[in-house]
């Protein structure tokens, strides 16, 4: 039997050596949340969607969930790295998925940076001698950052988040990540893996390009936001900042405080967001 309620999820947390993730609307075999309460209590979220699927959709059918929502607290910073396309079959595991993400910047330290794309369109032959010789920052861009700013990274783009940024980051549903540069840091007494083959064959050698795309999912950032959660697609609710009241319709209301992450399944109906909350909102 299919109970369709608006679902608080508990998160899965990473702890990689530059900071922490916490993904908190996941699927994925790497890290999936779970369901906090209701009749799917304790289920395992990757789990409902299997079980489940009319929940999620109609435009879910048939395929891997299509999202990854996270937020990320860079402590130093991320690698330099890029992502493939669902087209770079030609380097895709089996498997893999590529990866267009976006992200919505909470907080930037004075002083904090991005790297985004290169200063200027360079050969594949220097984009190679850069990453043998070290000089590869010497040709990547710096873009100033702070709260409020938001960016669209296209699979394909080399990017980084610098040290002393907090964001969130909606992506497609993948974990698929080809680091080229690593600062010449440790984990466990070793360097930590490059996929430098892999990011030559799919890395743009452009300067970054601001664009914005909902080929994949649509994702914003509003204030007590009031819509319907039709058969089409679920909605997810994570609150950025603030508190208040989710009130759907025949269920009792939810209070909400930043940090929760709420599914609202396909085929709930009308919902609002009382109160003072600054939400995420994504769906497909």
């Amino acid at each position: 039997m299919q109970h369709i309620y608006p679902m608080k999820l508990t998160p899965h947390v990473v702890q990689p050596i530059w900071g922490r993730e916490t993904w908190v609307l996941s699927t994925h075999v790497n890290g999936s949340c779970s369901v906090q309460h209701g009749a799917y209590a304790g289920m395992d979220f990757a789990q409902l969607y299997r079980e489940q699927p009319g929940l999620f959709g109609t435009a879910c059918a048939g395929r891997d969930f299509p999202v990854l929502v996270k937020f990320i607290h860079a402590r130093d910073d991320l690698s330099i790295q890029v992502h493939p396309r669902d087209s770079d079959s030609h380097v895709l595991a089996p498997g893999e998925a590529g990866k267009t993400e976006c992200w919505f910047i909470l907080h930037a330290e004075p002083g904090a940076t991005l790297t985004m794309g290169f200063t200027r369109e360079i050969t594949p032959e220097l984009f190679a001698q850069s990453i043998e010789d070290g000089t590869l920052l010497k040709h990547t861009a710096q873009l100033p950052v702070q709260a409020g700013d938001f960016f669209h990274i296209p699979a394909g783009t080399l990017h980084a988040i610098g040290a002393g940024v907090t964001l969130a980051e909606v992506q497609q549903n993948s974990d698929t990540t080809y680091r080229v540069f690593d600062y010449g840091r440790l984990q466990n007494g070793q360097p930590r893996e490059l996929h430098v083959a892999q990011a030559k064959a799919v890395t743009d050698l452009v300067p970054y390009a601001a664009e914005q795309s909902d080929e994949y999912f649509t994702a914003r950032r509003v204030t007590n936001p009031s819509g319907t959660a039709g058969e089409h697609s679920f909605v997810s609710l994570v609150v950025l900042a603030g508190q208040g009241t989710l009130v759907c319709a025949d269920h009792p209301p939810m209070p909400i405080a930043q940090g929760d992450s709420v599914f609202l399944p396909a085929g709930l109906g009308d919902y609002a967001v009382q109160g003072d909350c600054e939400i995420l909102l994504t769906h497909v």
